[in-house]
């Protein structure tokens, strides 16, 4: 193959991956915890993922633990019906399952269901681990060795409550997108602790109302969580935060759709 040809496949390689990369969904719609509420659908569930995909959603939000032996699995409280996740093995907590009798997925399960297509991307919350700081750094480490394994990094952002384990993910992945969700630190912090974005409470940014402007102005993408009314949905939209994380997508879709058709 000479130098010419080489060239041009690059050429050639490099353009379908943007083509590829250009499909995910541009809006500022997150599913929370996928999209659930509208369909009575369990959250956190295969079921939910899909609905978020459906919809059109720039993103469906998932939550992450890690079981007393290392499996990463999804759900968003600490207990599984009542199986509590960090002290219990995986095996454990097939003995339940959701109400449409799906088990609780493992990370891996949900990551390979989300990466067949590529409109919505993959927002992960890794939970900060009852059983302490090592606990949560190792459900960091191993979050990373498995978006790694699974080559799903276009598709997964981050986004953590715990600081440190967020700065784990961002040491491991300096590419990674990882968001900080507490609240309680500063866009130029943030800026400064390589972060990608602000993942905060709507009501922290009501609470310092130059921050969402001083974020992006650093180069900071924003998102809101959890909006579920058509009045702050707007209010936020006028703010131009990057996305809005809901539990009702469909509502916050209608209200995209409606300005953009003004």
């Amino acid at each position: 193959m000479n130098l010419i040809t080489r060239a041009l496949l690059a050429v050639i390689c490099c353009t379908m991956s943007q083509i590829t990369f250009a499909q995910f969904v541009q809006n500022e719609a997150i599913a929370h915890r996928g999209a659930w509420k509208a369909d009575n659908l369990p959250q956190n569930s295969i079921a939910s993922l899909h609905r978020a995909i459906e919809l059109g959603c720039a993103g469906t939000e998932f939550d992450v633990h890690l079981t007393k032996d290392g499996v990463l699995v999804v759900n968003h409280d600490k207990d599984f019906y009542g199986l509590d996740i960090a002290t219990s093995t995986y095996a454990e907590l097939l003995a339940k399952k959701h109400p449409n009798g799906e088990p609780i997925p493992t990370a891996e399960a949900y990551l390979r269901e989300g990466m067949k297509q590529r409109k919505t991307k993959l927002i992960f919350e890794l939970k900060t681990s009852p059983l302490g700081l090592d606990r949560t750094l190792e459900a960091a480490d191993q979050s990373i060795e498995l978006v790694k394994k699974l080559h799903a990094e276009d598709w997964v952002e981050y986004i953590l409550f715990d600081y440190a384990g967020a700065k784990r993910i961002i040491e491991l992945d300096p590419q990674a997108k990882v968001y900080y969700l507490n609240g309680d630190v500063a866009p130029a912090q943030a800026k400064k602790d390589g972060f990608y974005g602000l993942d905060y409470h709507f009501d922290v940014y009501k609470k310092n109302p130059t921050w969402i402007q001083e974020a992006q102005h650093l180069g900071l993408v924003v998102n809101a969580w959890t909006v579920n009314t058509e009045e702050e949905m707007i209010r936020l939209l006028d703010q131009r935060v990057e996305y809005i994380t809901t539990d009702q997508p469909g509502l916050l879709l209608d209200v995209i759709k409606l300005r953009a058709n003004r």
